[in-house]
């Protein structure tokens, strides 16, 4: 009962049942990327993606972002583009959680770029 409960109104957690029913009655399965999004396009030309885990927009790696907005590139056949060895692999936005950067992680203190001159 929690989960349907869940799935009406709580649209920012996952996708929604309205959103469910669109994609069942009139989405079109075009691809699925390496973090599990599922991505597809309706007969009018609209598209959209259901998120695997919890939805943000960073989550959604360059190729597929660029088909979501209609940009042409090497994803109209259904065929992965080709990766090359200089290129790293696409990370979300880390922001506001543990994996995020920090200057100062590892070392406890601040290290102060001058010295007061009272102690």
């Amino acid at each position: 009962m929690l989960t349907l409960f869940k799935k009406i109104f709580i649209w920012w957690n996952q996708d929604t049942l309205g959103t469910r029913i669109k994609t069942i009655l009139f989405g079109k399965l075009v691809g699925k990327d390496t973090f599990g999004n599922k991505y597809y396009e309706s007969k009018s030309g609209k598209r959209w993606v259901i998120y695997s885990e919890e939805i943000d927009a960073s989550k959604i790696p360059v190729e597929w972002y660029s088909w979501i907005h209609h940009t042409p590139n090497n994803l109209q056949n259904n065929q992965e583009p080709e990766k090359y060895s200089w290129q790293k692999t696409h990370k979300p936005n880390l922001t506001g959680t543990k994996k995020a950067y920090h200057p100062n992680k590892n070392s406890n203190e601040i290290q102060k770029k001058y010295k007061s001159w009272k102690n």
